[in-house]
């Protein structure tokens, strides 16, 4: 009979992406690019709204910009785009449910950064300090 071993661990080898390295980093790089935490901010702030809206709740972003991050966004399954067949069409964006899922992360680093950016701050101002 012979005798069952438990499955060896991973070896990490140089075929393995960087990403593996941590598995933070595909999440850093959905929720964390340039205006995608904004957008959703909005969306989850306000509610639904339309593309106008949006475009003047979240700020200075071109409306070429708001357009590519929102298409990523629906693809990445983070907002839902609902097309209204009217005359004039109209277009609502809304946070989706997997969006929402993102409130208690967002809570935390909001929370993280009234408490330690002052800190942050801090080890700046002495940090430039001593290398002037």
């Amino acid at each position: 009979m012979a005798t069952q071993h438990p499955p060896a661990p991973h070896d990490s080898t140089a075929d393995d992406a960087p990403a593996q390295a941590c598995p933070v980093t595909p999440v850093l790089d959905i929720v964390f690019s340039r205006w995608t935490t904004p957008i959703l901010w909005t969306l989850h702030h306000y509610g639904r709204q339309r593309f106008v809206e949006l475009n003047r709740n979240v700020g200075t972003i071109t409306a070429k910009v708001l357009t590519q991050r929102l298409r990523q966004l629906e693809r990445d399954g983070l907002v839902v785009r609902t097309y209204h067949p009217e005359v004039p069409p109209r277009v609502e964006y809304e946070i989706s449910e997997l969006g929402l899922s993102l409130a208690p992360l967002f809570a935390a680093l909001t929370n993280w950064s009234e408490e330690h950016l002052p800190e942050v701050e801090r080890a700046r101002t002495a940090f430039d300090a001593a290398n002037t």
